[in-house]
């Protein structure tokens, strides 16, 4: 990580800079600026919600996306950036660091329960199956807040002592077979090249309290592979199983070894992690012992220093059980986003602003790291960044009486977004004011 911040300034005037130390008729300007947006970031979620789209498809909402951003006269606008993504650059009218805004575009194949009047009824194909589609984890609320943002942040141009980079990603849940996507892409083509920001900011939102923030130091999100095992064995007779290598009992075998593996080898403080087998699919009727299973899992961790041995511990379990019975397993990852990791100083830096956006003031520090990964992850490991969680719940509804995300009865409350724009153009305004160009820091 890199990047130097002027962390010594919270104590005594994080809040000050932005209150006090600028007229109060600007303030007042972007607090109202703030509360004029929220008709339409309310209708822009909506919408899209009503008509989402799976990751690499989002055509429909980048082509809203990339209208809304020529209305506000962006510096340049950057399309089909990993296939579907839009990237735009606001020049301030002031000298000052460059931060980077990201929201995620994408929906999920999930059909939608949400008993809601723009509830989606989009259906669509998904790995050679008829799905529903539906924003089952708010990337339609974090699309519309950013837009809302862009809106605010542009309406101050004049006053903006620094450049703001608004990136729309697509792919966020990641891609289908056989395309690359996502952050991981959008960098590759180039989305951090020019202007390369000093900074990035995101959020997600959750089921939390309503309007409440949440942000953790250092590990935020868990890092993610996919994991692929395949148990062959050989095929035989249901009645007569010595005569064959039955992999459907050698695969039930690995799972419990891995299980074990886990919680007797990983170390529970030092090396947190997660392995589950979401898929198994082998057979074909009751009185035939097969000999080949699949296997789809997800692995989560969140040191990155012990992922390498994760993975070894993995491939070695899985091939020495299957071993032990006769059975060959061959397993292979394929990496989707590393941990998430915000950078404390950055974090320390910022309090004071998510103190004030989020609703009385309430912000999580505490808790533990959520074991869901985020594909911001490959944004902050090239630029220092945070990442933190919006609640969106009906208000009154307390964390854990709330549908989580991805669920088909997934909701997030429209009364929040105005909490997620209120964030990100504070942040914007607050790093600028922290982190001056050099002239005006008084650097000769």
């Amino acid at each position: 990580m890199t990047g130097k911040f002027l962390f010594g300034l919270v104590a005594s005037a994080a809040i000050g800079i932005v209150l006090t130390g600028t007229p109060t008729s600007a303030n007042e300007n972007i607090e109202a600026s703030i509360s004029a947006v929220e008709p339409r970031v309310i209708a822009w979620r909506e919408d899209i919600h009503e008509h989402p789209e799976l990751g690499n498809r989002e055509v429909r909402t980048a082509g809203v996306v990339e209208a809304h951003l020529r209305s506000l006269g962006m510096d340049t606008i950057r399309t089909q950036v990993a296939h579907t993504g839009v990237v735009a650059v606001l020049i301030g009218g002031k000298p000052g660091p460059v931060v980077a805004l990201r929201a995620d575009m994408d929906g999920l194949p999930v059909t939608e329960q949400v008993d809601i009047p723009f509830a989606s009824k989009v259906r669509t194909q998904y790995k050679g199956a008829e799905v529903g589609v539906m924003h089952a984890c708010g990337h339609d609320a974090h699309t519309a807040i950013l837009m809302g943002a862009a809106e605010v942040l542009a309406s101050h141009r004049e006053d903006l002592a620094g450049t703001v980079l608004f990136i729309f990603q697509p792919a966020e849940e990641g891609v289908p077979a056989g395309e690359n996507g996502g952050a991981k892409m959008m960098l590759e083509e180039g989305v951090f090249a020019d202007p390369r920001p000093d900074v990035v900011f995101g959020l997600h939102t959750s089921p939390m309290e309503h309007g409440t923030l949440r942000v953790r130091k250092q590990a935020a999100m868990a890092g993610s592979d996919r994991l692929k095992i395949v148990v062959t064995g050989e095929q035989t007779h249901g009645a007569m199983p010595e005569l064959g290598v039955d992999a459907i009992s050698a695969s039930a075998q690995i799972i419990t070894a891995l299980q074990t593996m886990v919680a007797r080898q990983m170390g529970a403080a030092s090396a947190p992690s997660v392995v589950s087998i979401g898929k198994i699919e082998g057979g074909v009727r009751g009185n035939i012992i097969t000999g080949r299973v699949d296997m789809l899992g997800t692995i989560r961790h969140l040191n990155p220093d012990m992922h390498e041995d994760l993975l070894r511990r993995i491939r070695h379990t899985a091939e020495t059980v299957a071993e032990s019975v006769g059975a060959k397993a061959e397993v292979s990852f394929r990496t989707y986003a590393p941990v998430v990791f915000n950078q404390p100083t950055l974090v320390d830096q910022m309090l004071p602003t998510l103190r004030r956006a989020a609703l009385d003031g309430k912000v999580i520090t505490d808790g533990p790291p959520a074991m869901g990964a985020e594909d911001f992850a490959y944004f902050a490991r090239e630029v220092p960044g945070m990442y933190f969680h919006l609640g969106a719940n009906k208000p009154g509804v307390p964390f854990g009486e709330a549908a989580p995300n991805h669920s088909p009865f997934y909701y997030v409350d429209n009364g929040a977004l105005l909490t997620g724009v209120k964030a990100m153009v504070n942040l914007t305004l607050d790093y600028m004011a922290l982190n001056p160009a050099a002239d005006d820091a008084g650097a000769e």
